[in-house]
């Protein structure tokens, strides 16, 4: 089970792991599974476990499990019922994945807390690894995987970007780099249309100069900081201890050290 803050890369890890090993990759948000016709949902569960049986070795990834795996009997009516039959379903599959097929499954969830109990305990998804929000090196990281093929001026420095963006997580990043490349973008494209204007008003020659949008499309300090003074954290201080708070009772629980993952690790 991955289990930390959203746009940590939980969904893009699992992706990772499958291309590591050579396995197959089958992802389902959790809501996909569900339909409104008695007896569907729980078809749609067998379903896919047969589908990554017959794709073995196979990784199936259940992404936003805590829609499917709340913990039973928290709610009340025909659709916490229906809930319950789906997540009795996930269950016993579970169990009887490994005896037949080499299928491994994992889950992502930024809401461990609503989890039923039966889908961590030993024998099931087990193995509780908590994803945090980037620290400086991983965000120095992240910010060049995001920034490999854009071409950036060079007295652009990515560790000093890396440093003013503490807490942000790699989705929010991400939008940074987004952001600061569309403003590169648009100016270029505004820069070739003035001197379109300008070539066919007969003030400009067209061989003088650059002849193409992209020649002077390089992303500058100016546009990161633009981005930056549009962006935004997406978890919060309370969301953070949310998680330290799972961490540490899932810890105390099994007497021993929770496990933390580190990007580049």
């Amino acid at each position: 089970l991955f289990y930390g803050p959203p746009g940590c890369g939980k969904t893009l890890l699992a992706k990772a792991i499958a291309n590591e090993c050579g396995a197959n990759f089958i992802s389902i948000k959790g809501p996909e599974l569900l339909t409104q016709w008695f007896g569907e949902s729980e078809a749609n569960v067998r379903e896919l476990f047969d589908k990554a049986r017959a794709a073995s070795p196979c990784i199936l990834m259940f992404d936003e499990i805590d829609s499917i795996a709340k913990t039973r009997g928290s709610g009340h009516g025909g659709a916490s019922e229906a809930g319950d039959r789906v997540i009795n379903q996930i269950l016993t599959e579970i169990d009887g994945v490994g005896a037949r097929k080499n299928v491994f499954v994992i889950g992502a969830t930024n809401r461990p807390d609503i989890l039923d109990p039966a889908i961590i305990r030993p024998g099931r998804l087990d193995q509780l690894i908590h994803l945090p929000l980037p620290d400086l090196q991983s965000r120095i990281s992240i910010f060049k995987a995001q920034l490999r093929k854009v071409p950036v001026e060079e007295d652009v420095d990515i560790e000093v970007l890396a440093r003013s963006t503490y807490g942000f997580s790699g989705a929010d990043i991400a939008e940074v780099c987004t952001t600061a490349s569309k403003l590169a973008i648009r100016e270029a494209i505004l820069a070739a249309e003035e001197r379109l204007k300008k070539i066919e008003a007969g003030e400009l020659d067209e061989n003088d100069g650059d002849t193409g949008v992209g020649g002077n499309m390089l992303v500058g300090k100016r546009h990161f900081n633009f981005a930056m003074s549009r962006a935004r954290r997406s978890v919060t201080e309370k969301d953070l201890a949310l998680f330290e708070e799972f961490s540490e009772k899932q810890q105390a629980g099994r007497g021993e050290k929770a496990t933390n993952f580190k990007f580049g690790s």
